[in-house]
């Protein structure tokens, strides 16, 4: 930020990439850019990043800081990782399943990030996530149902909780149920706004 905002020509914008993490775990709490941080380290470590950006934006730089959830693709990520297990009708819950999952596919965020660059009117914390999250039961049922396989197998949360760092409760039993308020507020546009649509665009049936 430094190196850029002591440019003689200093670029008109910068897209900073955060993440929902910012949120902390909320549970069935609806969240938009003014909710305050949560508690813990992810919530901590998206504070300090988004911090360093106030360089450039005090320096006059339009800066947006992106937080973005899940990002669905096929050809990585979370949703990846979970295709082996779903695809051999092992796949189900983590824990309760209650806890939310905020997703945005790959050719939405793609077409985010381009609208926030080009928009002059947003500036500061932009959620990238599609506007209808999901609980993680309905996540496991609509992947299960796209794959034609069954998610009978759910993963205790005790179990989870037994990963190292106490990773399980910052990012698998997380519940963040964030919406794209500054997003639509604007005028964006989403390709696939619900999940059985975005799971159809990433899975199609050949794969």
């Amino acid at each position: 930020m430094e190196a850029l905002t002591g440019l003689s020509y200093r670029p008109k914008v910068i897209v900073s990439a955060s993440a929902i993490g910012y949120y902390g775990n909320r549970g069935d709490q609806w969240l938009t850019e003014q909710s305050a941080a949560g508690a813990g380290f992810l919530p901590l470590l998206c504070q300090e990043w988004e911090r360093t950006t106030e360089i450039a934006s005090n320096a006059g730089v339009r800066v947006v800081n992106i937080r973005t959830g899940l990002v669905l693709t096929s050809a990585g990520g979370t949703l990846k990782a979970m295709l082996p297990a779903f695809r051999l009708g092992l796949g189900g819950r983590l824990g309760n399943g209650r806890q939310y999952m905020s997703w945005i596919d790959l050719d939405d965020h793609i077409a985010a990030i381009q609208f926030v660059l080009e928009n002059e009117t947003l500036r500061g914390p932009v959620n990238l996530v599609a506007p209808n999250p999901v609980t993680n039961r309905e996540f496991t049922k609509s992947l299960a149902t796209i794959l034609h396989r069954p998610a009978i197998f759910p993963v205790p949360g005790f179990l989870l909780h037994l990963l190292p760092g106490g990773m399980a409760k910052n990012t698998l039993l997380a519940s963040q149920r964030v919406e794209p308020a500054k997003l639509l507020k604007a005028g964006f546009e989403f390709a696939y706004p619900e999940l059985a649509s975005s799971l159809a665009h990433c899975l199609p049936s050949k794969q």
